[in-house]
């Protein structure tokens, strides 16, 4: 945890708290990010993953915005990569595209929830982040856009996988042909956030409560619901059945579960073990 790193913060709410903060930091460049973030993206989500302290991981970014999308110097020069030979040049930017992919799906691969905290621009990549992200919160102000139509490239790092499912088939299509931007109240109405908060201090404090009251309740629960949400979001009703069933099986027979029932009995706050 003590190790720095080029593209993000992570910030402990207090030092008792399992909510802890992840932020994006390149506030100079509006949070653009180029490609030491996709190295470095992935390695921290599991260093905080595998951290028995962590409950809750809060996305948000430094500065002005959350995410001005991805660094044009970086994508210039994965453009300019170019061995003579089209296939072998093309199979490795294929590799390139999946590494970045990869990175993104951190976020799912994560056991610990998610939450992203808006404010301010989430253009191009950064709704490829927090379409990846379990819980989306964001600031009145906010201003959201599916960029990548108009820098000539068919968004590849997710958003047309997972925006659908977010917004509906029909408004992902028109968001994702127009680029247009839309607003944080738009993106209440959309689906794509959960909440919209006046200010970003408002922001701030009503996803640290949200997130700490997440990260006091059972953790094989807090993990099974978002581990079973996401297979039963890419396979049928029966299948998703079967894949709870197989996970209660092993996980439900707890001491979270003795203590979520004493605790409910004797009308007091539970303690559970940390995970």
């Amino acid at each position: 945890m003590e190790e720095k790193y080029e593209t993000l913060k992570i910030q402990q709410e207090s030092p008792n708290s399992g909510v802890f903060n992840l932020i994006i930091n390149r506030p100079s460049v509006s949070n653009a990010l180029g490609l030491n973030f996709f190295s470095e993206f992935p390695k921290v989500l599991n260093a905080l993953d595998q951290n028995p302290n962590v409950a809750v991981i809060v996305l948000s970014g430094s500065g002005n915005h959350f995410c001005g999308g991805i660094d044009l110097k970086s994508l210039a020069a994965m453009a300019d990569d170019n061995s003579g030979d089209q296939g072998r040049t093309s199979e490795r930017l294929r590799r390139k595209i999946k590494f970045l992919q990869d990175a993104i799906t951190a976020i799912e691969r994560c056991r610990k929830p998610v939450i992203a905290a808006i404010h301010g621009a989430c253009l191009g990549l950064g709704i490829n982040i927090v379409t990846a992200c379990d819980i989306r919160y964001c600031t009145k102000d906010a201003i959201f856009s599916v960029k990548e139509v108009d820098l000539a490239i068919t968004a590849d790092l997710g958003t047309l996988q997972r925006l659908p499912g977010i917004v509906g088939f029909g408004k992902a299509m028109e968001l994702s042909l127009t680029g247009r931007r839309f607003s944080g109240d738009e993106a209440k109405e959309l689906g794509l956030v959960s909440r919209v908060f006046g200010s970003r201090e408002e922001l701030k404090e009503g996803v640290r409560t949200i997130a700490e009251g997440i990260g006091g309740k059972p953790p094989l629960a807090v993990v099974g619901t978002k581990a079973v949400l996401l297979r039963s979001r890419d396979v049928n009703v029966e299948q998703g059945l079967d894949y709870v069933a197989t996970w209660n099986s092993s996980m439900l027979l707890s001491e979270d579960l003795t203590e979520a029932n004493s605790a409910q009995k004797q009308k007091r706050k539970p303690t559970f073990a940390k995970l």
